[in-house]
């Protein structure tokens, strides 16, 4: 897969991501945030078995050849991630506005490249660190936060930023083992239904009727978003780094700004578009200055060749 591919496949997921956060707002009214978790990433499973069964069932005995055990511990917190991240950012909606979680939520952004430096001591190219600044700027801007009241729900989105980045992580990691991203989407997607099923029959009501009134939002934020939505994270992954990758993810408040005025006719003000000027540039710095490097070593190698 080409770099090209990789970037394109960011850009859709991170738009599919941005257009489900009204479905998530709104899918909450007559079901709770693990009931409609449950059944969200229930119809993603669904929805991307069958892919599994066709393209990648055969590929099993080959990749699993030498270690299937890593897989398996590595699909689970990359499941478990998920289920925490999705559980926090969906209860938090019941306690704060999509302003305020769209903001917060973009928290990712700093904490991959911070987890790696941390954690994995690797280097992180110096464009990492304006690009983030830049989207937490666009962020600010693009929610209309300096407008919101810091909220209790807040808290619940800053956490669940932090299995967002862990998500981020731990995607990076598998897929430069393992060539199943159908797969790996498929199995996490089952992680986070069944956790999110128990929680939903201890502590809320799951109740068909009930649940088939919010069908729209439920199919929608299934199958684009919990389905195939994080498919293409893989993909998107297979070329791109985890730090660089959490930056063109937070196009996902430019797109859910986009969709918000499209959708529900939300004005767009003058702070909102230079909040979508700040998150593009913060990408496009991401992605052009290491290649900006690259070339200038390139030629001055040509160089030192000539003489």
């Amino acid at each position: 897969m080409s770099k090209t591919t990789s970037l394109l496949s960011a850009l859709l997921c991170t738009f599919i991501w941005g257009t489900t956060f009204i479905a998530q707002d709104t899918g909450m009214d007559n079901i709770g945030p693990f009931t409609f978790n449950a059944v969200r990433f229930f119809i993603g499973f669904l929805a991307i078995t069958p892919l599994v069964l066709l393209f990648e069932i055969k590929k099993f005995k080959s990749e699993f050849k030498s270690d299937t055990k890593t897989f398996i511990n590595l699909s689970f917190l990359i499941g478990l991630s998920l289920f925490l991240g999705s559980a926090l950012q969906q209860v938090a909606l019941l306690y704060t506005d999509v302003a305020n979680a769209a903001f917060f939520t973009i928290f990712y952004v700093p904490m991959v490249p911070i987890i790696i430096f941390l954690f994995k001591r690797t280097s992180i190219h110096w464009s990492v660190w304006p690009s983030v600044v830049l989207c937490l700027i666009g962020g600010y801007l693009l929610t209309n936060f300096y407008e919101a009241t810091v909220r209790l729900g807040d808290s619940l989105v800053i956490l669940g930023a932090l299995f967002w980045s862990t998500h981020i992580i731990f995607t990076g990691i598998i897929v430069k083992k393992y060539d199943l991203p159908l797969t790996l989407g498929a199995v996490q997607t089952l992680i986070v239904a069944l956790f999110s099923l128990v929680i939903a029959l201890i502590y809320e009501e799951f109740i068909y009727f009930e649940i088939m009134k919010e069908i729209n939002s439920i199919l929608y934020a299934g199958i684009l978003s919990g389905g195939f939505a994080f498919v293409l994270q893989i993909y998107a992954q297979k070329n791109i780094t985890p730090a660089p990758a959490a930056i063109i993810f937070s196009l996902e408040g430019v797109f859910a700004t986009i969709a918000a005025w499209y959708i529900l006719n939300q004005i767009l003000d003058i702070n909102n578009l230079l909040g979508c000027f700040f998150i593009l540039s913060g990408v496009l710095l991401s992605q052009l200055l290491p290649l900006v490097k690259k070339n200038i070593l390139n030629k001055l190698k040509q160089i030192k060749l000539m003489l």
